[in-house]
């Protein structure tokens, strides 16, 4: 393995920085990590200091990137406790792991989160060590032992149930609708998502469920056929829940705008820290909207049903935000345009043609 030339871009993607942190930090490599000007302003220590425990030197200004690595062959195994449940945190703990000498444990006390690294190691053979506690609302402790090899695999990817969620909760909610999403993935720590939108009252099924590489997949055929709850009071969505929800939790607010009772997103603090401030963005994009909204230091309470009407709506950079209120445009009444739209293409490139090709059958 040879150092790059120049700075590594990782765009907007903070998955993609702080998994490519954990790898490099058990090389004897120099290396900058960087992205764009979102990606820049978030911070990073959750990544930084536990690697330096390890051996790692990392070097960025008020712990942000760009993100300068040099990474040690001689890097230390450590045990290390989740301070916020973070799967990204997790699985660069465990990458690491695996060139560091010696037992890694990272526990997770704040509860479980998404387990696609896991399940990817043992798919490649990985021996993975998993320790469940006594305590029910806690993550397992998972440990490896390092260094170590493994042997190439071939490895399907199912769809993204992410990226999915912003035409199950739009074919959910507009009437007549009838949407077949195929091979998407169904790992229980990404169906949080669709229990939730039970509680609101929508409808779906799920068919043709099985596992391929180690991940579970299947079919969801969503209508647009609304349930009505069994009570006008907000669905509230706080605690572990939260951990398996961030990536959706400004769509679901979304979704709570069209419900009897509407949502009440607590917990969620963790949003100030995304590609923008998730809470503020959506409160804001959701007031000019006409929906009613209180924001809280750690969330939102969203009342429901209300029709929306069209507003000039600023992505604040974020892919999700662009998303989410691309979704609550099709649900308005007028036009609706989105500022800086564009950053879809981060996650999603085909996002609007796929949804345009939907709405207009």
């Amino acid at each position: 393995m040879q150092a790059a030339k120049a700075p590594l871009d990782c765009g907007n993607s903070g998955s993609t920085l702080r998994m490519l942190a954990g790898v490099l930090a058990g090389r004897n490599l120099h290396t900058i990590l960087t992205g764009d000007n979102s990606l820049r302003a978030r911070p990073m220590g959750r990544v930084i200091d536990p690697l330096r425990l390890m051996g790692a030197r990392m070097d960025a200004r008020d712990g942000k990137p760009p993100i300068t690595i040099s990474g040690t062959s001689e890097l230390r195994a450590i045990n290390y406790s989740l301070p916020v449940a973070s799967a990204q945190v997790k699985s660069c703990l465990l990458l690491a792991g695996l060139l560091a000498h010696g037992r890694t444990e990272v526990s997770e006390p704040l509860g479980a989160t998404r387990d696609h690294t896991e399940r990817m190691m043992q798919w490649f053979g990985i021996p993975l060590e998993t320790e469940v506690t006594s305590d029910v609302t806690a993550g397992p402790s998972l440990g490896v032992v390092g260094p170590l090899s493994f042997a190439a695999r071939d490895v399907s990817i199912p769809g993204d149930i992410s990226s999915a969620a912003f035409l199950i909760a739009a074919a959910a909610l507009l009437p007549r609708s009838d949407v077949v999403i195929e091979d998407v993935g169904l790992n229980p720590t990404r169906t949080q998502f669709l229990s939730t939108l039970r509680s609101l009252g929508l409808a779906f099924d799920v068919t043709s469920e099985r596992e391929e590489c180690n991940e579970p997949i299947g079919t969801l055929r969503v209508t647009g056929a609304t349930q009505t709850a069994p009570e006008a009071r907000p669905v509230i969505v706080g605690g572990a829940a939260i951990a398996q929800l961030i990536d959706e939790l400004p769509l679901l607010a979304v979704v709570g705008s069209q419900i009897d009772g509407g949502i009440e997103i607590c917990e969620a603090s963790e949003l100030r820290l995304k590609e923008s401030d998730r809470i503020s963005a959506t409160v804001k994009n959701l007031r000019a909207m006409g929906a009613m909204v209180e924001e809280t230091a750690d969330g939102m309470l969203v009342g429901g049903p209300t029709q929306l009407h069209g507003a000039a709506i600023d992505s604040y950079g974020d892919h999700r935000i662009a998303m989410a209120f691309s979704i609550a445009a099709l649900l308005a009444s007028g036009e609706s345009e989105i500022e800086g739209a564009e950053c879809v293409s981060v996650s999603f490139p085909e996002f609007f043609d796929l949804l345009e090709s939907i709405v207009e059958r």
